[in-house]
């Protein structure tokens, strides 16, 4: 069964106008579960990441099992106020708000190679909020993958300058 299958459709929510996708019924479905982070891997390991960069709180539903599965470490962006001081933050603007990432600047990331990783690609703030972080911590952004992207929203257009095209993926296209 196609993946799509296992994603309902809202609309107006959580804003008038705004159609929200919601995948909790592939979380509940074993084999789905498995197709979309096997899915997810495979599109990924042709980039070699050093790390899986995924943002608070839906990146972390996948992040760490695509992360073990590619032998590579997990680096969750989190919201403001739920990491230690010295870290590295960007805010950006969403397409009903505003929001802002942090990282820690590990050692580890200088020279690493990063996947950004989150379970839906809109309008790109978030991505290219990641890739930021990612270049300040001193590691190259290799590729994105999604569980769903919104193509007509052109998030795609935001990675342009921090990777290669044919290194974004998403397991499922609306």
């Amino acid at each position: 069964m196609p993946l799509e299958d296992f994603v309902t459709s809202t609309p107006d929510f959580p804003e008038p106008g705004i159609l929200f996708r919601d995948f909790s019924p592939l979380l509940m479905d074993s084999g789905a579960l498995a197709t979309a982070i096997d899915g997810l891997i495979e599109a990924a390991r042709p980039m070699r990441p050093d790390f899986v960069l995924a943002p608070e709180a839906r990146g972390f539903v996948f992040g760490p099992a695509v992360a073990r599965g590619l032998t590579a470490g997990f680096l969750p962006a989190r919201k403001p106020g739920k990491l230690p001081p010295e870290l590295l933050s960007h805010s950006y603007d969403l397409e009903y708000g505003q929001a802002e990432l942090q990282i820690a600047p590990f050692e580890a990331l200088k020279g690493a190679r990063v996947v950004i990783h989150d379970d839906l690609l809109a309008t790109g703030g978030t991505v290219d909020a990641l890739a930021q972080l990612a270049a300040r911590a001193g590691a190259t952004v290799v590729g994105a993958v999604f569980l769903i992207e919104l193509a007509a929203l052109e998030g795609r257009s935001r990675l342009a300058e921090h990777c290669p095209a044919e290194a974004i993926s998403a397991l499922i296209t609306y």
